[in-house]
């Protein structure tokens, strides 16, 4: 009998060979993970573009819907009521119904002491164009004296000494006209004449009451004499008017003879 021990393969025993790893299990885990990190990361900006979108909703259901403070009358105020100040109070208002033409409570001690021109009802709110802006029975003939007219003239910001010339102002009326061979000619054609009137806004009107918008102008109305008058109308279709603001007070001064453009340019 062999004895076991002296055999060959007891002596040398066969390799074992290793085990092939299982990498499926990690590589699942690994994908898992992956997938999960991908899903938050979608989940929060999802979250973000709804709250964005829910937010940006909100803002535009609440535009025009904030609410600010107005006067409005505190009881019936019959028309052509001189406005106290127990008769108006204060109200918030959703914005879109604000406009210019709406009474603003630091605005209030304006329409104080003020006539209304219509019939007011408790809650109304009070608008500008409800009080009168001149005095009543007032009319504009009433500016002129003997032998004199109202002349009203068409003037842009630049030939209104920028928009600052103002009812009751003094100004010179300057002439640029074409002359002999249609070289242009100037000359100070009146002076020290009254404006009466910007626009509609008059001397008594009170300028507090009249929106900023509705204060610019394209007209200015002076008073003159009769023989002036015609002369404005005629200078006004052959050439271009321009007023010069003249300093409060200043003592009248004569009309300057006619110059060229050479003649200006080289004195």
């Amino acid at each position: 009998m062999t004895n076991p021990e002296s055999s060959p393969s007891a002596q040398n025993p066969l390799p074992v060979a290793p085990r092939p790893r299982d990498d499926t299990a990690k590589g699942f885990a690994t994908g898992l993970a992956i997938s999960l990190v991908m899903f938050s990361l979608l989940g929060f900006f999802g979250g973000v573009l709804a709250y964005s979108a829910v937010k940006k909703k909100e803002v535009d259901v609440r535009k025009g819907w904030n609410l600010v403070p107005v006067v409005v009358a505190a009881q019936d105020i019959p028309e052509n009521t001189v406005v106290a100040m127990d008769m108006i109070s204060q109200r918030s208002v959703p914005e879109q119904f604000v406009t210019a033409s709406v009474v603003k409570p630091d605005s209030a001690s304006y329409i104080v002491n003020q006539r209304t021109l219509v019939p007011l009802q408790a809650g109304d709110m009070m608008l500008w164009s409800a009080f009168e802006t001149t005095k009543a029975a007032e009319r504009i003939s009433q500016k002129i004296g003997e032998a004199q007219r109202l002349v009203s003239l068409k003037v842009s910001p630049e030939a209104s000494v920028g928009g600052w010339v103002r009812p009751n102002d003094h100004v010179d009326v300057i002439a640029v006209y074409p002359g002999e061979n249609k070289e242009p000619q100037v000359t100070t054609l009146l002076t020290n004449v009254t404006v009466v009137a910007t626009g509609a806004i008059s001397g008594t009107t009170n300028i507090n009451l009249v929106p900023p918008e509705d204060r610019a102008f394209t007209t200015v109305t002076l008073r003159v004499s009769a023989d002036d008058a015609e002369r404005l109308a005629i200078m006004a279709n052959v050439g271009t008017l321009t007023l010069s603001l003249r300093p409060e007070g200043e003592p009248a001064t004569p009309r300057s003879s006619k110059r060229s453009v050479r003649d200006v340019v080289g004195r």
